[in-house]
């Protein structure tokens, strides 16, 4: 059939009415026979055909337990370890993640995001003085073999369960 209003359509063949919807009861109300004023002091009886109702989606905050030695020495060190590949970013989760849970992670991982910051901020620092110099500036690059010492010995006394504090950083994140 074309879509052209010239063109003549066949006459509709008379037949039932199309079915409208019937209204349903409305998101929260209570099923039908049942009183919006019950007694909130009982819990409502299932009915036949209702689904059960488990625990609520967003039911009451239920904190973490704390963790175990072990997993706050995988932790630290992964927060030292991982910016090698993502930057400032891993040790930005590893704190929004376990800084409720554990007082070492929570230390260990803002240590190492403020030292990624640092970082970040010295690597923009570098690429402007060479920028300026014509690339004679480059060699402000070999300065950045002291951060990757830094993270490893950070990685290494942190698997030990031993704090570390890096011996240039700006406490952004305090």
């Amino acid at each position: 059939m074309s879509e052209n209003p010239q063109e003549p359509q066949p006459p509709q063949q008379p037949g039932p009415p199309p079915q409208q919807p019937q209204p349903g009861p409305a998101y929260g109300s209570p099923p039908p026979g049942q009183s919006p004023y019950q007694d909130q002091s009982q819990p409502a009886q299932p009915q036949p055909g209702q689904p059960q109702q488990g625990p609520a989606y967003g039911g009451p905050y239920q904190p973490q337990p704390p963790l175990s030695p072990s997993d706050e020495r995988m932790w630290s060190v992964l927060a030292q370890v991982i910016p090698f590949v993502l930057g400032f970013i891993a040790p930005l989760v590893v704190w929004l993640v376990f800084k409720d849970r554990s007082r070492f992670v929570d230390q260990e991982a803002k240590e190492a995001l403020n030292f990624q910051i640092t970082v970040v901020i010295a690597l923009i620092a570098a690429a402007i003085i060479t920028g300026v110099t014509f690339g004679i500036g480059g060699i402000v690059y070999l300065v950045f073999i002291a951060p990757i010492v830094f993270m490893i010995m950070a990685a290494v006394a942190n698997s030990r369960g031993e704090p570390y504090r890096y011996p240039v950083n700006i406490r952004f994140i305090k």
